[in-house]
């Protein structure tokens, strides 16, 4: 049986709202470089181009995640589970991917895109859509897949869109204000603390996804817990619906589970502070 307890509005959308801010932010700065560098060049006849590629991309993000909610209804409960363990370990990679990629390329992010544009403004510049399309569409993607596990995890679809809504807001105005050069962030700072934020939350994403291939039979020890603290933390409680809403924490956790959260949280998390405090990482 599957025991995970419906979430309700009370439970805090931290988690989701972070996804939603970091992707969401970077997607901004990526499309505010692009515009901006379009601008700067006097080649505003490509502006049309470029928000058509951004638009492709948010239209295949939704697709995903129109295809992952609804692909799954009438199928059994084990075909579900296998579906769902399975996309969050993809979740967990992409998102692990993702914190790396923007810790090391952040630096020559936008004279990678200057030079992209630069390559595809001859002609008619179709291929400034495509450009556009790659850049933004692999925020979208990334946050689709992550979005769809904490729907399946937390048993709610209001509160993981709540979040990942508010904070894709946020990111809007933050790269609007950041394009008029009306705000100034530390950037690196930004996507390290967000970056050991969303490991720690990748890794319990991970621990679900080894509990629902447990479900389905493709992982044993099921049965075996590592700790059960469901009389500490009982899982409809305001605590227990705050762990489990912003970090998959779950009060009964198998060995599985645990292991594979220790096995992937602590030399990742470690690693990546190790990188972010390396002179190749300052911005």
């Amino acid at each position: 049986m599957d025991d995970r307890a419906p979430i309700d509005l009370r439970n805090p959308v931290l988690a989701n709202y972070l996804i939603g801010l970091r992707e969401g932010l970077e997607a901004a700065l990526v499309v505010t470089i692009l515009i901006a560098y379009v601008v700067k060049i006097d080649r505003r006849d490509s502006l049309a181009k470029l928000w058509l590629g951004v638009g492709l991309a948010t239209a295949l993000a939704l697709g995903i995640g129109a295809l992952l909610t609804f692909g799954t209804y009438g199928l059994s409960f084990q075909a579900q589970e296998i579906i769902g363990g399975s996309l969050s370990i993809i979740a967990t990679g992409f998102v692990t991917w993702m914190v790396f990629w923007m810790l090391r390329t952040a630096r020559d992010l936008k004279g990678q895109l200057h030079g992209d544009i630069d390559k595809h403004l001859d002609g008619a510049a179709w291929g400034l859509v495509l450009v556009a399309f790659l850049a933004v569409g692999r925020e979208g993607i990334e946050t689709a897949l992550f979005l769809w596990t904490a729907v399946q995890s937390t048993g709610s679809t209001t509160v993981p869109l709540l979040g990942a809504g508010l904070g894709i807001l946020s990111a809007v105005v933050l790269g609007f204000l950041i394009y008029r050069g009306l705000l100034r962030i530390n950037l690196s700072k930004f996507f390290t603390y967000s970056g050991v934020l969303l490991i720690i939350i990748a890794g319990g994403v991970l621990a679900y996804g080894v509990h629902d291939l447990q479900e389905a039979g493709l992982i044993p020890g099921l049965q075996s817990l590592a700790f059960d603290v469901t009389a500490v933390i009982p899982p409809t409680s305001w605590y227990g619906t705050l762990l489990r809403g912003t970090l998959n924490f779950t009060p009964e956790t198998t060995w599985a589970q645990a292991i594979a959260w220790v096995l992937y949280t602590i030399p990742v998390l470690a690693t990546f502070l190790w990188r972010s405090r390396t002179p190749r990482a300052a911005q």
